[in-house]
């Protein structure tokens, strides 16, 4: 899993922000993107500087977050069973400082619609969508470790 901003050079730096907002995407804002916002927001909830959201790459307001998400998460002490879908929106370009994308297909869509290289954080993780208990368990792993370090790079810039 290599885990690095997909611009040389991040355009975030430290002291430059006192507050930062990260974007968790994924494709349909059900599965990996909630967890890695609900991962994200335990793992910095004493830090004030720092709030996340997600969304996703589909057009599906509304839909609950996956059962297995929910219970994989649950296991870490993560509670995002009150997560709805949402969908990217073309403000979200100039409202989010740092864009934390699933894939490399997802960053060469935001690259598309306008968000800077430097801006997007490629977590390298494989969709769970209909996959056992087991696979959620997996990604949500892969999740943690991946929003361990992003946070550090965050704190180390």
């Amino acid at each position: 899993m290599n885990c690095e901003f997909l611009g040389q050079t991040p355009l975030i730096q430290k002291g430059v922000l006192n507050f930062m907002k990260i974007l968790f995407v994924c494709t349909g804002n059900t599965c990996r993107s909630p967890m890695a916002e609900g991962i994200f927001k335990k793992l910095t909830q004493e830090d004030e500087s720092i709030s996340c959201s997600s969304a996703g790459m589909s057009f599906c307001d509304g839909d609950a977050v996956s059962e297995n998400a929910v219970i994989v998460c649950k296991e870490i002490g993560v509670d995002i069973s009150g997560h709805r879908s949402k969908a990217i929106r073309r403000d979200d370009v100039n409202e989010y400082d740092v864009f934390a994308v699933m894939t490399e297909n997802h960053a060469m869509t935001l690259v598309s619609a306008g968000v800077p290289k430097e801006r997007i954080y490629i977590m390298g993780i494989s969709d769970p969508f209909g996959g056992s208990v087991e696979v959620y368990r997996k990604c949500r792993d892969e999740i943690q470790q991946s929003c361990e370090k992003l946070y550090k790079k965050i704190k180390d810039m």
